[in-house]
């Protein structure tokens, strides 16, 4: 490691790195001398993990003996899948769709065929699958393979009804063609229609069953050339299975019926079954039911054969789901499936196909699913699936990645959520990886999975929409609610892996708090901290401009340490004709809530409809454990929210956290008289300073109330300088569109970005404090200073302290990311807790431990010979700064793009060092050094 002067540096790589980055005038050149690290051989994109259900499967294949399962996609994709945590990602070049695959048994190698009419042989005994041969059929369209077990010559059926024989080995035809006119009779002159079926007898393999689409089952003698028996049905045939002594075979057809043939037999069918089909009383032909896409015939020593197929349900079935029907001796079981079946496969004892097949279970190929289906137990229940494909269940909403997690967390995940699984799934696999990813989904779910060489796995799940009450039918949906789709989504979310803490925030405008226990509660009631507004209508300008509002007059407000039970309930107060005010998007459920061990529900915080106005969605959010504190921002401004002590601490609009120094001058607009006006800071009304000292006075021109109930209803009014209601979106999007006015976008300022952290928060500060970065849409990071109550008893009797503390530097774009480093280039984390168990008795040792708080990094005394002790990165759509504290000074600018913008970034710590890793909207993505924004990759 060496250190070198930054500015110097910077001028011979300036045309290196481009959009260009550049030191700010005034910074003396020797105050920032740092160790870089940071290369660009030290980075390399590689793909680690391919995760999720194969997108628009075609196909399936399984290898019984090396217990391989492949799956083939319509764009050309192959999945292979070996015991859980074994996981491969192939693609064949031409990308056309996977229509077959056929394993080589046990010799670890695949054959596929696509739609393209081409063959390939994958070998699957290297690192890295890949193709070893490949064959092209230029004249016929392939329709149909059969590779025998332990054979080295492969049938391909064609659309013209010929077979080709192919040598494996050297993957060449072999001049062997089964021609149609010759596998049919003489006397017919009609074609048979594709080959829909290859397979050779279990006692002969001399001997071939071939099926024609039009009907016709053709016994094909290999050593003599010419046929058997020939077999004719006057319904079209979907697929052929042999019984294991190969004296009989069964086909299914598209009317529904199962026909059973005994191979010397060929005038007639020995048995037909319409499995699905009503029987009439009069002895005649069942009805025709729906085509049996599907069928295999499965022996087992001690009992009857297993019958089981796809399809044949009778038309009059509108609207039911697919099905997948077992037949074993006397009884049938229908099971319904949740997407269509795409493909089957029976799992045997013994890949013979001449011995009692002995099937345990059935692998079933959805759309959007795979299930495996247990036969040896009554019900045939499903097995849990070891391969994490639920990410599919519903779309994705967002996700978090999270590395170097404490060495206990993964474990207490792993162990709560074993505890989720049903009976009949399979046993635990041994974790000891720390990488966890979280994602998100549209129902409300909650995914928590880790990586493990090439898979993620699923720990633990949380279902979000338990806290709410659902409406059972669409007559019973309010009429407060703000979306169209899943009220119960997540947006955005915030975890904290030392004290385990969660935050999650959802499209319906609420916030609920989670904390992790290991013991399962009843949650009877919750403390309620409730926010009202009691102003006077503001007057238009027309009037007379604003008015002074009138002081609220509370009416109780107890602390929350001292207040008993009270029987306020949350109640919507309608206006006559008909305004929804005061009452939240969703309903909290308001009987007690059995909680299992996991994430519990602390709070949740719900933004309510005002005036017949609904509320903004929240578009970004941060907890902090160790200084107990929850924060949310919207279009409309932030909200700080205390969840020890369940009080509100601040509600502002953006425009209020600037203060006198506004940079964009906004005029306040004159809302409707109906509207609930925003609790500004006007003349004769509480000073910043008075709202921010407790949580039970003034606020924000409003007043809290405190009750028990299983919510928090939180009400962030529109600021004065929001848009009229007949202009305003519903939900924050930020809009790069040129036709956009400077005020349509002063107006539309958002909340974007929050970092907790101790740090200076003024130029003349010698010591860290707690703070509070705030970014926003229009690039303006503002700091909000918190002074903490002591540690311990009394963190739960003071109150905190909130004051705004002005605008601290202002960047080009949305602002993404804040981060901070100490003055030898160490990231500083934000201040967290470490977990404890929050239900433990009150004699036990978890009370008696004493809540410990992971303590912040310090510079070393060398740097107090520096002038400046901290470093800040703020990162936008469109540019990253470098300022250096406490003056303040911004020392490195970077443009990131001029043509594109940034829609992701984060702070990487990496081995060699600490970098800031950007994905712009091209499709790019940028790693720059942290202190001198040089772009290395």
């Amino acid at each position: 490691m060496k250190k070198f002067n930054i500015r110097k540096v910077l001028d011979g790589l300036t045309a290196v790195s481009s959009p260009s980055s550049s030191p700010q005038t005034g910074a003396k050149e020797n105050d920032f001398i740092i160790p870089e690290t940071l290369q660009s051989e030290h980075f390399q994109l590689c793909k680690t993990v391919r995760h999720g259900f194969p997108y628009q499967p075609s196909s399936m294949a399984f290898d019984p003996v090396q217990k391989i399962l492949a799956i083939g996609t319509q764009s050309g994709a192959l999945r292979l899948f070996g015991r859980p945590g074994v996981e491969c990602y192939c693609q064949h070049e031409s990308g056309a769709a996977v229509i077959q695959l056929q394993f080589l048994i046990n010799e670890g190698a695949l054959v596929s065929a696509l739609a393209d009419d081409s063959i390939h042989l994958w070998n699957l005994r290297q690192k890295r699958p890949a193709v070893l041969h490949s064959l092209k059929f230029n004249r016929e369209r392939i329709t149909f393979c059969h590779l025998p077990f332990q054979s080295k010559w492969l049938y391909v059926g064609t659309e013209r009804g010929n077979i080709h024989i192919v040598n494996v080995e050297s993957f060449t035809l072999s001049g062997y063609t089964i021609m149609w006119n010759k596998a049919i009779e003489l006397s017919s002159k009609a074609h048979p229609g594709p080959v829909v079926h290859i397979s050779d007898n279990p006692m002969d393999e001399g001997k071939l069953i071939i099926g024609f689409e039009s009907g016709i089952v053709v016994l094909w003698d290999l050593k003599s050339k010419k046929a058997d028996y020939r077999y004719t049905y006057d319904e079209a045939i979907h697929s052929v299975a042999w019984h294991h002594e190969g004296k009989q075979f069964i086909c299914s057809h598209s009317d529904g019926t199962l026909t059973i043939w005994n191979i010397k037999s060929p005038a007639k069918p020995a048995q037909t079954i319409t499995p699905h089909g009503k029987q009439p009383k009069d002895g005649k032909k069942p009805e025709p039911c729906k085509p049996i896409l599907k069928v295999e015939y499965k022996t087992t020593r001690a009992g009857d054969p297993y019958m089981i197929l796809s399809g044949g349900l009778s038309y009059d079935t509108v609207g039911r789901r697919p099905c997948l029907t077992v037949m074993h001796g006397k009884s049938t079981a229908v099971l319904e499936m949740d997407y269509p079946i795409v493909d089957f496969l029976t799992l045997c004892e013994t890949p013979y196909p001449n011995d009692f097949q002995e099937p345990y279970a059935v692998v079933v190929l959805l759309e959007k699913d795979l299930v495996v289906i247990d036969l040896a137990q009554n019900g045939y229940p499903i097995f849990e699936n070891p391969y994490p494909l639920t990410i599919h269940e519903s779309p994705v909403t967002c996700c978090e990645y999270v590395a170097d997690c404490p060495v206990d967390l993964i474990p207490a995940l792993y162990s709560v959520g074993s505890r989720q699984k049903r009976q009949g799934y399979s046993k635990k696999v041994h974790i000891s990886y720390t990488f966890v990813f979280i994602h998100c989904q549209k129902k409300g779910k909650k995914y928590f999975r880790h990586f493990s060489f090439l898979m993620l796995q699923v720990l633990y799940k949380l279902k979000t929409a338990k806290v709410f009450e659902k409406t059972r039918s669409k007559e019973e949906k309010p009429n407060t609610e703000i979306v169209d789709e899943d009220p119960f989504a997540i947006q955005l979310m915030s975890w904290c892996p030392d004290s385990r803490m969660l935050c999650v925030a959802g499209v319906s405008a609420h916030v609920i708090i989670y904390r992790f226990s290991k013991q399962e509660i009843t949650t009877e009631v919750l403390l309620e901290v409730r926010l009202q507004y009691e102003l006077n209508d503001l007057e238009s300008p027309e009037g007379g401009g604003y008015q002074t509002p009138a002081p609220p007059t509370p009416s109780t407000s107890p602390s929350p340490q001292t207040s008993g039970p009270q029987t306020h309930h949350s109640t919507s107060s309608n206006s006559s004709d008909g305004i929804r005010d005061n009452v939240p998007c969703l309903k909290v459920r308001n009987s007690p809530l059995k909680q299992s061990p996991g994430y519990q529900v602390e709070l949740v915080v719900q933004l309510v409809w005002v005036s017949g106005e609904p509320p903004q969605q929240i578009s970004s959010l941060a907890i902090n454990s160790s200084y107990g504190l929850v924060v949310f921002g919207n279009t409309n401004g932030l909200a700080v929210v205390d969840y020890l002590q369940k009080t509100v601490l601040l509600n502002l609009s953006t425009v209020e956290l600037y203060g006198s120094n506004d940079p964009y001058q906004r005029q306040p607009r004159s809302p409707r008289k109906s509207r609930q006006p925003s609790g500004g800071e006007t003349p004769g009304s509480a000073t910043s300073e008075d709202r921010c000292k407790s949580p039970t006075s003034v606020l924000n021109g409003c007043f809290t109330s405190f009750c028990f109930l299983p919510t928090v209803l939180l009400s962030v009014c529109p600021p004065r300088a929001a848009l009229p209601l007949d202009n305003r979106d519903n939900s924050f999007s930020r809009s790069r569109s040129s036709s956009v006015t400077s005020i349509d976008k002063e107006a539309r300022e958002a909340i974007t970005s929050f970092y907790f952290c101790e740090t200076y928060t003024r130029k003349t500060d010698s010591t860290l404090t707690p703070a509070l970065w705030v970014g926003t849409s229009l690039g303006t990071v503002l700091s909000i200073s918190l002074s903490m109550p002591p540690a311990g008893e009394q963190r739960l009797l003071q109150p905190v302290i909130v004051s705004p503390s002005g605008t601290l530097v202002r960047l080009k774009g949305s602002i993404l990311r804040m981060a901070f480093l100490d003055a030898t280039g160490s990231f500083l984390p934000p201040p967290s807790e470490l977990w404890y168990e929050p239900n433990a008795p009150a004699n036990g040792e978890e009370r008696e431990r004493v809540r410990k708080r992971r303590p912040v990094s310090v510079s070393p005394s060398t740097s107090q010979e520096l002038n400046e002790h901290q470093y800040a990165v703020v990162c936008s759509e469109k540019q990253a700064k470098v300022i250096a504290l406490p003056s303040q000074t911004c020392i490195f600018k970077h443009n990131i793009t001029e043509t594109s913008f940034v829609l992701r970034t984060d702070v990487v710590q990496t081995v060699p060092g600490i970098c800031v890793a950007c994905f712009c909207a091209n499709g790019h993505i940028m790693t720059l050094s942290y202190f001198s924004l040089v772009a290395p990759v």
